[in-house]
């Protein structure tokens, strides 16, 4: 007789390790198997969020938060009602991993590793005999007589449930799309952009608060959801190769298509002047420069900048419409004062092609959405296939909702299997 297990899970990441211990959890008599083509478990968890694994946000507007999801919000929206952000804090809690809030919403383990994380999911794994093989090629998986058979490179496997948590993977897109489930083309998501402008030399490690818009090569706007016309406004860095930070990171979220068909080459517009979340318009800032030239007359414009900007910075946005850092602000002239105001609220700089960010890897595309039950998982061409975390087109921005996509897929998974199998 065939060795049958009640659920093969091909990928040992967050989603795969989060569905089956919620499944052991709910029904601990059952065999459960892992399949992972690395080495070891969890290898994004363990780089993630410079190793410290930021688990996801304590937003609690469930409406703001399906907002850092540029593919799959609306679907997201009915799954995080019943698996949210609270109940994932909620569950690490109650499984011993203590948690601290960040700056943005951001909940890390209160340890700073994401060794806490992994310790405990495989201590809960080995406490429910949860079996994970490591270095296991997949080669095939197909449904007959009521099984699933997953083909290895030596031996063959047989489940009544199949659980594809493999995140980003070329190869089994390509397995799936032989079920019948459509792929929607991968491309790069969170990147930085890279630029050749000469103003970002020797400004590196300058961050500062900015408004951000995209515009295609005629200077039109880009749009996207959840993107306001005005643009994105969020913390900029100036790197050695061009600009990057949250809100450079959201644009290449949100924008990630658009930015691929433009093969990365576009412009963007950077708004300097952000007061406590009021972005200052061409005019407010003209306004503001013409009372200063009258205040501060007999003052050098590099010695003083009316504005919370960095000395360099302000200096070289100076040099680049050439006026003069010695200048008196006395010595401003109409043309000075609104080439200023325009340079401050209005910077344009060409972008030439894109930059990997840290550690991160998200990709936008996968399994269409519209072949999901998003109130289990579940496959709607196969009862028992489910899909969850990155094999999906489901990404977000940084900040730890990627996670939460696992942590919500995987509990909800194990819910629906469970009633399955009793």
């Amino acid at each position: 007789m065939k060795d049958i297990y009640d659920v093969i899970i091909i990928g040992a990441g967050a989603c795969g390790l989060f569905t089956a211990i919620n499944m052991a959890e709910i029904a601990p008599k059952k065999k459960i198997l892992i399949l992972e083509k690395g080495k070891e478990a969890l290898g994004k968890v363990r780089i993630s969020g410079g190793g410290r694994c930021n688990l996801t946000n304590a937003q609690e507007n469930i409406h703001e938060f399906i907002k850092n999801y540029p593919r799959g919000s609306r679907e997201l929206l009915s799954s995080f009602s019943r698996f949210s952000n609270k109940d994932t804090i909620n569950w690490f809690k109650q499984h011993g991993v203590s948690l601290k809030e960040e700056v943005g919403g951001r909940i890390f383990p209160l340890s700073n590793s994401s060794l806490t994380v992994i310790n405990c999911f495989l201590s809960l794994a080995e406490k429910y005999g949860i079996q994970i093989l490591y270095k296991q090629n997949v080669t095939a998986f197909s449904y007959q007589e009521r099984l699933w058979e997953v083909t290895l490179s030596d031996t063959s496997l047989h489940a009544k449930h199949l659980v594809i948590t493999t995140g980003s993977n070329p190869k089994v897109w390509q397995l799936l799309s032989h079920l019948g489930h459509t792929i929607i083309p991968p491309v790069p998501s969170l990147f930085t952009f890279a630029t050749k402008d000469s103003f970002i030399e020797n400004l590196a490690g300058i961050s500062t608060r900015v408004t951000v818009k995209l515009l295609d090569s005629n200077y039109h706007p880009l749009k996207a959801s959840y993107v306001e016309k005005q643009g994105v406004t969020g913390d900029l860095l100036i790197t050695h190769w061009g600009f990057s930070g949250p809100a450079i990171l959201k644009l290449s979220s949100f924008f990630s298509r658009i930015l691929a068909l433009l093969n990365y080459t576009f412009l963007i517009q950077v708004n300097w002047l952000v007061e406590e979340e009021h972005t200052l318009s061409f005019s407010e800032a003209l306004i503001i420069l013409q009372k200063e030239k009258q205040k501060h007359a007999r003052k050098e414009l590099q010695n003083y900048c009316p504005f919370p900007l960095a000395n360099k910075l302000w200096n070289r946005l100076l040099d680049n419409i050439r006026i003069p850092a010695h200048q008196l602000w006395a010595e401003l002239n109409k043309e000075q004062l609104h080439s200023l105001a325009d340079t401050l609220t209005a910077s344009i700089f060409h972008i030439s092609n894109r930059a990997t960010f840290k550690e991160e890897f998200v990709t936008s595309g996968g399994v269409c959405l519209k072949e999901i039950d998003f109130k289990s998982f579940r496959s709607k061409l196969f009862p028992s296939l489910y899909l969850g975390g990155e094999v999906l087109d489901i990404d977000a921005i940084t900040g730890g909702f990627n996670f939460q996509n696992a942590w919500t897929g995987g509990y909800l998974i194990a819910q629906a299997m469970a009633c399955e199998l009793r």
